[in-house]
């Protein structure tokens, strides 16, 4: 099979990281990568992504200590979208404290909070 290389042209620089714990298989967030923060995974073992809002670099849990082991990774067939299974160290992926960025279900027309908050981002994110 010939080798396959993400596209990161495609999407000015950057795709998009649907990131699943490797064993609930849970949806814990969405983020993206360009070939920088690609690399940077690979090399360690551990999820880098950029930041659109800070325009650069940003090694998961640098702050929280909530990082991410990636264990498996997979590409779509359009080569410009990646999929990585990860262990969540810390327990939360999301910045407000919960589990999973996708903590809010919509129910009879209202978005209801249905996780359960792990750490109070008040507390880890001292600025």
């Amino acid at each position: 099979m010939a080798e396959v290389k993400i596209n990161f042209a495609k999407g000015n620089g950057l795709v998009p990281v649907i990131v699943q714990d490797y064993q609930s298989r849970d949806v814990l967030m969405v983020a993206y990568m360009n070939e920088e923060a690609w690399e940077k995974t690979k090399a360690t073992g551990k999820a880098h992504y950029y930041s659109r809002s800070r325009k650069g670099p940003w090694f998961k849990g640098e702050e929280s200590g909530n990082f991410q082991e990636v264990k498996d990774a997979f590409i779509d067939c359009d080569n410009d979208t990646i999929l990585i299974q990860v262990n969540q160290v810390g327990g939360a992926a999301c910045h407000e404290g919960f589990r999973s960025c996708f903590f809010r279900k919509r129910s009879e027309g209202e978005w209801n909070v249905i996780g359960e908050r792990i750490f109070d981002p008040k507390e880890v994110y001292k600025k």
